[in-house]
């Protein structure tokens, strides 16, 4: 079996960090989603990976390389526009050949990875295999209506009337059927090859398709809150660690991670939490729930509930919560507002 794995969804809703950076590069517990789903194929024994990319994909190739850091290899498949999730297997057909495939969209993140459901597939065979989990509004997804023997009845894009609440998980496993079905559709109303429509053209030819239920956690990381929710649940799952340097004055409680090279002075963490490397905490309160990227300085700080990627720095600010801080941002106390926004921006000024 081997994995494709799509990387190339420009990320609108994460406006502005998506401008500077691809969104599936955002980390959550210090680890970029994308990492997140190759760590997730790799597990469920796909060594073999095809990365879906947008254009060159340059700024994901400077940090993937060939990927034997992650253990696996990895062939890069550039997607000139976005033509659709169906489209992207078409592209990659050389790569796949006449292997099983196992397709995860690169920005999704299932906390209890899908090593469980390939295996269920490697051994069923069907001609596909969606995951579905259950959803507050099934209005906003795609829907499957499942058989009592768990066969698939039938998909429908973000329904007016649902007549169930299992949403598509991004994470699809087919046999080289699949392809046959690519071929065969046509692009959709909003000009996209939807994989719905493949995998409908295999069920009105009778082949079987299978649905499987993700109990886990499951977040499509495409907003902000989405990428803190994710970020406090796989913070939950770490155990403390501290390879780091934190002096006497200061007070780790509950599963606290300090990397190697961070420096932790007269500070109060409480986990989970992550530190990254290189990174200078002083005469600093951090929250719960919280991940500090490398290289980062925060000083007479408060931050909690929140990630501060790479490079950025907290001067002399507390009460930060709930925010997402960009590579090499500044945050600095100043006696009246002063603002740099950028297109997209956001910004909550307290009376």
């Amino acid at each position: 079996m081997k994995a494709l794995v799509l990387a190339g969804g420009s990320g609108t809703r994460l406006r502005p960090f998506s401008y500077s950076m691809p969104k599936q590069l955002i980390p959550v517990a210090n680890k970029p989603v994308l990492q997140h789903c190759l760590e997730d194929v790799r597990d469920a024994g796909c060594t073999e990976v095809g990365v879906v990319v947008a254009g060159p994909g340059q700024e994901i190739r400077a940090w993937l390389g060939d990927g034997s850091w992650l253990g696996v290899a990895v062939t890069y498949i550039p997607q000139e526009a976005p033509l659709g999730l169906a489209h992207c297997l078409r592209i990659a057909r050389d790569f796949l050949g006449d292997d099983d495939i196992l397709m995860y969209l690169g920005d999704n993140v299932l906390a209890g990875g899908v090593a469980e459901a390939a295996a269920a597939f490697r051994r069923d065979r069907p001609a596909a295999q969606l995951l579905l989990a259950e959803v507050a509004d099934p209005g906003q997804y795609g829907i499957a209506e499942l058989r009592a023997d768990g066969s698939l009845a039938g998909l429908v894009e973000k329904p007016a009337e649902p007549r169930s609440n299992l949403a598509v998980v991004g994470v699809y496993l087919f046999t080289p059927e699949i392809h046959e079905a690519v071929a065969a559709i046509e692009p959709s109303a909003r000009g996209e090859l939807e994989i719905t429509d493949a995998v409908q053209w295999l069920l009105e030819r009778g082949r079987p398709v299978l649905g499987s239920r993700y109990t886990g956690y499951w977040k499509d990381t495409g907003r902000i809150d989405d990428l803190l929710d994710c970020n406090r649940v796989l913070l939950e799952r770490l155990r403390r660690r501290v390879d780091g340097h934190v002096d006497a004055a200061s007070e780790l409680l509950g599963d606290v991670v300090v990397e190697p090279g961070a420096r932790i002075t007269r500070s109060r963490v409480v986990g989970p939490a992550v530190i990254g490397r290189d990174t200078i905490v002083e005469d600093s309160d951090i929250g719960a729930h919280t991940s500090i990227g490398n290289g980062c300085h925060l000083q007479l700080a408060g931050v909690s509930h929140s990630i501060v990627l790479d490079g950025g720095s907290v001067v002399a600010v507390r009460g930060i919560h709930g925010s997402l801080i960009g590579r090499s941002a500044r945050v600095r106390l100043a006696l009246q507002h002063r603002l740099f926004i950028g297109d997209d921006t956001s910004v909550e000024v307290a009376a």
